[in-house]
């Protein structure tokens, strides 16, 4: 058996600090397997090792690993250049950075008075000493542990090269703003998490127990089920619960993304992280805070995070041969010119680059942090921006395959339609007539007895009918029910055999009057689903159920297609029910009567059709076809623990209105992602021209590379911000 151990991590500024963490940790004796999530700065070290080797490890790598989680109160951030201040007094390499750009600016300023230039020399010596020692130790460290070369490796390099030549002020100034435009990338990216701790923030961390009429004040961590807790209005709900006592609008958009209070009342369930509204609630615990739904929400996005899209795959490889390959044209742009063509090797004294100051500054160009993080900030932003709506994304790659997508396929019944059917007939064989029928009575007594044992909406609604006339204990729940492969439910029931099903299932199995298939007809006709009744010794009449169409299916259907997408819907129903639903949503093909395996056949078809097929379903009935597709997407995961383990993606709330916009984000984010890696390609490029040509120098590049690398991970950021306007706050008081 091995252990699991899980480390934070500081110092990280891109996704190759990442990797370089993994490999290095990854050799030490003991260790299965280590794994970095550069989006929560979390390392998970499998195998038997001891956590201060680790720690050795980690901090010959050049970074750090805390002891305690960050700060999880609700408070803004700081603007960005007080915060970015801050963060430079936070650690001793930056504080070092400081110290070097305090002695850089002193020489300077000696040598504007006057004074010798070998004072001014040992200055510029000093401050490289000082800032550029994090760097140098980190690029040896790692290349003797990894056998890699790093973007340290290449600065240290460089900063070496121009100190032989003679450009001390240039390798002092190189090493300073190399290690300023680290600093900002570490903060940027810190920044980025902190999207992440502001879900992890939502729960309270103290509750209000309440214990034989005391009330008393703990950490939620100490709470345990059954507890009973008070949550006052205006206050965020501490825990996973049960109304208890009491009735209040909550405000659930934090978790569910719906933009509308939601009225609860006893019995009902509620979320930690949601906000109460206007009326005082005891809540009956019904989770532990490791076990609630935000806590789950939480993790999966962490999970999701550390997966890497096909895209942040490529550049991973990319770069692992990109950085060699810069080194090898260094050498050659410093060699080969001087060699072959009498080119001057050093600088000239009339200002004329050397081939070799050219190949160094080609050697800090080549530094991939821009490309490298390119990627993984735009689909950690897209992600945590999905999960803000009650969107559960489950990695990069379902996100960059929903923007391929060409089909999207529903189910209907829980999907499409509402999920809460009523019966609205029930008709025997022997029907008297009248308001009351003691033989309907008695045929829905004895269905309700069957549909007990069931989960499935239609179900629900014959136990609800049955109920509401006083029916449900005529008869005793069934024993040994199995379900018919999605035609109906069979049970024994005061030992017979008795049997709920569809209409094509009673015409192969049951013999029935061409009466009742006339009342069947008529009632699908009108859109009801029909279930046929029979008590194992004759077929006893027909139950008639009607599930209202969701509100919202209508404009999510038609946006759906305005962002090109054909709609299929794919149900169990009758072709009639079926029918009456697609026409009223407004779907592009509806196929009916399908079993389970039928739907898992109709996606695969889809797929064949044409290519990648997003399905839609609950997450419990659909979950065989939910894996066929390219992306199953489950909704009302709140209420579903299933659903959220199921799907690719999760709509959190019942509804369906956050499904345009999860398209929509995916989109955008694949747009944002295309942006960044072509803009750090073309930057790149054109100073490699520029330093071929002696145009450029060492410190310039590192200001462009500095550059480039804020502007990509700020524009990786839209999507943070991607319809601000549209989404719910989580601040909200």
């Amino acid at each position: 058996m091995t252990d699991k151990q899980k480390f934070l991590i500081e110092g990280m500024d891109c996704a190759d600090c990442a990797v370089t963490i993994e490999r290095g940790v990854g050799k030490l004796d003991g260790v299965q397997s280590a794994e970095v999530n550069f989006s929560s700065a979390k390392l998970l070290v499998e195998g038997r090792v001891d956590p201060v080797a680790v720690k050795r490890q980690v901090e010959k790598l050049g970074y750090r690993l805390v002891d305690k989680e960050p700060d999880l109160s609700i408070k803004p951030q700081p603007r960005f250049i007080p915060g970015f201040i801050q963060y430079l007094f936070g650690t001793i390499e930056s504080k070092l950075v400081l110290v070097g750009g305090g002695l850089i600016l002193l020489g300077f300023i000696l040598h504007q008075a006057g004074l010798p230039v070998w004072l001014t020399n040992t200055l510029q010596i000093a401050a490289l000493a000082v800032a550029g020692f994090p760097i140098a130790r980190s690029a040896v460290n790692n290349l003797i542990i990894n056998r890699s070369f790093s973007i340290n490796f290449l600065m240290t390099v460089a900063a070496i090269g121009a100190v032989i030549i003679g450009e001390i002020p240039e390798a002092a100034s190189l090493i300073f703003l190399f290690s300023i435009a680290e600093a900002l990338e570490g903060y940027t990216a810190d920044r980025a998490r902190g999207s992440l701790r502001d879900l992890a923030a939502l729960a309270p961390p103290q509750a209000i127990r309440l214990n034989a009429g005391r009330e008393e004040t703990l950490p939620v961590e100490n709470l345990r089920i059954a507890d009973r807790i008070l949550v006052k209005p205006g206050e965020r709900i501490p825990m996973d619960g049960r109304i208890a006592a009491g009735s209040s609008q909550i405000d659930q958009a934090p978790i569910t993304g719906e933009s509308m209070p939601v009225e609860k009342s006893t019995g009902d369930e509620v979320f930690a992280g949601t906000v109460n509204g206007t009326g005082a609630l005891e809540i009956e615990v019904t989770r532990l805070v490791k076990d609630n739904t935000l806590t789950r929400i939480i993790h999966m996005v962490e999970e999701a995070q550390a997966s890497r899209a096909p895209a942040q795959r490529f550049i991973d490889q990319f770069s692992r041969y990109y950085t060699p390959a810069m080194i090898l044209l260094a050498l050659l742009v410093a060699a080969i010119p001087p060699l072959l063509l009498g080119e001057p090797f050093l600088n000239q004294a009339d200002g004329t680059r050397g081939w070799l100051y050219r190949g160094l500054a080609l050697l800090v160009i080549g530094c991939p942090c821009a490309l490298v993080i390119s990627t993984p900030v735009t689909i950690v932003s897209a992600i945590t921006a999905a999960a803000r709506r009650g969107v559960l994304i489950k990695g990069g790659i379902h996100l960059e395959a929903l923007h391929r997508i060409k089909v999207v396929a529903f189910d209907k019944t829980g999907t499409l339609t509402l999920g809460r059917p009523v019966v609205t007939d029930a008709r025997s064989m022997e029907c008297s007539g009248g308001d009351t029928c003691l033989a309907c009575d008695d045929m829905l007594a004895l269905a309700a007895s069957i549909e007990r044992r069931s989960s499935h909406p239609l179900a629900q609604a014959v136990v609800s009918a049955a109920e509401q006339r006083g029916l449900a204990e005529r008869y005793a729940p069934a024993e040994a029910v199995v379900a018919l492969k999605g035609r109906g439910l069979q049970g024994n029931v005061n030992g017979r055999t008795a049997t709920v099903g569809n209409h094509n299932l009673f015409d192969a199995e049951h013999p029935h009057d061409d009466r009742l298939c006339d009342w069947v007809d008529s009632a699908e006709e009108m859109g009801h689903t029909t279930m046929l009744v029979s008590d194992g010794d004759r077929v006893r009449g027909y139950l008639a159920v009607s599930d209202a169409v969701r509100p919202e299916s209508v404009a999510v259907v038609r946006e759906l297609k305005t962002l090109g997408k054909e709609v299929v819907m794919l149900t169990g129903d009758n072709p009639r029910s079926a029918n009456s639903v697609s026409t009223a949503v407004g779907v592009d093909q509806v196929q009916a009567s399908l079993l389970p395996e039928d739907k898992v056949t109709a996606v695969q078809a889809l797929r064949e059709r044409s290519g990648d097929v997003v399905m839609v379903g609950d997450g419990i009935n659909d979950t065989p076809a939910l894996a066929a597709a390219t992306v199953g997407i489950a909704m009302g995961g709140a209420a579903s623990a299933q659903a959220m383990e199921t799907a690719d993606v999760v709509l959190m709330g019942e509804g369906l209105s956050q499904l345009p916009y999860t398209f929509r984000l995916a989109g955008f984010t694949r747009r944002v992602v295309i942006q960044n890696i072509v803009f750090s390609l073309t930057i790149k490029f054109v100073f490699i021209l520029l330093a071929l040509f002696g145009w450029t120098s060492m410190w310039m590049a590192v200001l462009a590379d500095m550059g480039v690398s804020l502007l990509v991970t700020f524009n990786g950021m839209r999507p943070l911000r991607f319809e601000f306007l549209n989404s719910n706050s989580l601040t909200k008081p």
